[in-house]
């Protein structure tokens, strides 16, 4: 968690002196550069080579076509903003941008009435793709990482009701990979601020008289606080004509400011704004879960599955035998798990626990070390030595490629809860079975039995409203990268 840039729970105007603007707001200024030098010479210099390789007349007036073409395109896409650094999907981005160049190419040579060119030509400019992408993951990490440090960071006052401050600072605690830090708040009303975010002045809960008194107090709070960037949360006293008069004070002033909607792990795929008569819409479009994208899923979960079950097959094997000769009892652990639309299912995994764990666990209830429905020890005494190896690779969960296979689970999802837990989920916990589980997911991925209840459930319902193949291919990725490091697995 970030911690708060001011100590002080209650501030009053004039009371904290002025703080130099850091340079920590801002980025390094040589994202900028270096990413249009990567992609001035990634597209020019293999294009060049390639031309002169195949006999083109003109090389290097093509070559320089295709250098300066790549670059407008991408800022045509504003992919060298502040923003575009700090997406961690610039992947399909630039991938994008690509085929457009392409194409984009192509049509200029039909319309010069060049001669088609041999396909190595043009494979020429698959370096600029991959160099593209290589500099903005280099350049995203280095942000993350100057984040976590504490820099690169835009200052952020709060304004809104006691509660829903709460809310903004609890979730922006919940991760470092943005570049807000919450340095004082405004409230509206006299509701408490719970979170320990520095008060600054309150706003009445009734509209002021004059609508620059809103101004007055917001903008001397930023001023005092050197606040970068004012966070309004809307609410039934804050909005409409008092919300429009209070941003045109701020802007006048030449100070940003973000609207709350007050929704929360909404992915900005599914966002689209428009407008009508005067008024903002905001559209959310609904979860994948049907249609062609649910149909490629399905499909890539069966294929996946006996794919790796074929080229698993001899670990499997071993893995059967190691087990049944390490401790009495059979080699795998059937377990009743509940999967989508709260129907059971038996679950297989190799077994790591003595042949009477079941039994035992009601005599460890006391010694639980998690705070929700889940049990979790550490050093559960039921868990084999044998056991303990599988765990923490995830070894003992290969079987369940057979679930997957008979379309209990997917290869990603949630958590598969055992019954018990479910009888006593929250309407919020059940949405967690509106998708399969998964033998994977975020929830393995970000830390698995070290998260708390609340964490887990969170990166569950973050997949189950926006689930998107992309989204499975990278949790696969870090799949392989958690197993190793085998943090969490107990």
């Amino acid at each position: 968690m970030r911690p708060f840039s001011i100590a002080a729970t209650r501030l009053t105007p004039g009371s904290v002196p002025r703080r130099p603007v850091h340079s920590e707001g801002t980025q390094p200024r040589w994202y900028g550069p270096l990413s249009v030098c990567v992609d001035l010479a990634g597209a020019a210099l293999p294009v060049a080579a390639a031309f002169v390789e195949v006999h083109e007349p003109h090389p290097l007036r093509l070559a320089a076509v295709a250098a300066l073409l790549w670059p407008l395109i991408r800022v045509a896409g504003k992919r060298y903003t502040p923003s575009a650094w700090g997406d961690g999907g610039g992947l399909r981005a630039v991938v994008r941008d690509w085929l457009l160049l392409v194409g984009a190419l192509a049509t200029l040579r039909v319309l010069c009435g060049l001669h088609s060119v041999p396909a190595e030509a043009f494979t020429a400019l698959v370096p600029a793709l991959f160099l593209s992408a290589a500099c903005h993951k280099v350049i995203h990490r280095h942000l993350l990482a100057s984040r976590r440090d504490g820099r690169a960071l835009r200052h952020v006052l709060v304004v809104g009701e006691g509660p829903v401050i709460d809310a903004v600072v609890g979730q922006l605690a919940q991760r470092t990979d943005h570049e807000y830090v919450i340095v004082g708040s405004c409230p509206v009303g006299e509701d408490d601020v719970l979170s320990g975010v520095p008060v600054y002045v309150r706003l009445p809960r009734e509209e002021p008289g004059t609508p620059e008194q809103d101004a007055m107090t917001v903008l001397g709070a930023a001023d005092e606080l050197s606040a970068d960037i004012v966070f309004v949360a809307t609410s039934p006293h804050l909005s409409g004509e008092r919300l429009r008069r209070l941003s045109w004070a701020l802007h006048d002033r030449g100070c940003p400011i973000v609207v709350l909607p007050g929704i929360v792990e909404v992915a900005r795929r599914r966002v689209r704004l428009t407008s009508a008569s005067g008024l903002t819409l905001l559209h959310i479009a609904p979860p994948l879960r049907h249609g062609m994208p649910a149909l490629l899923k399905e499909a890539v979960d069966r294929a996946g599955a006996l794919l790796l079950i074929l080229l698993l097959s001899p670990l499997l094997v071993l893995l059967a035998l190691a087990v049944r000769l390490g401790s009495p009892g059979p080699a795998f652990y059937r377990q009743t798990r509940v999967g989508r639309h709260n129907k059971p299912f038996p679950m297989w995994k190799f077994r790591t626990m003595v042949v009477d764990a079941d039994r035992l666990k009601s005599e460890l209830e006391a010694a639980n070390e998690n705070d929700g429905h889940m049990f979790k020890m550490r050093r559960d005494p039921r868990v084999t030595p044998l056991g303990r190896v599988l765990r923490r690779y995830s070894l003992d969960e290969l079987p369940q490629l057979f679930n997957v296979l008979l379309g209990h689970m997917s290869l990603v999802g949630p958590r598969p809860p055992v019954p018990e837990e479910v009888v006593r989920y929250n309407p919020v916990e059940m949405r967690r079975l509106h998708v399969k589980p998964g033998l994977t997911g975020l929830w393995q991925v970000s830390g698995r039995s070290d998260l708390s209840w609340q964490e887990t459930v969170s990166l569950d319902l973050r997949y189950v409203d926006n689930w998107s193949p992309s989204m499975d291919m990278n949790v696969m990725a870090r799949t392989v990268r958690a197993v190793l490091n085998g943090q969490g697995a107990y």
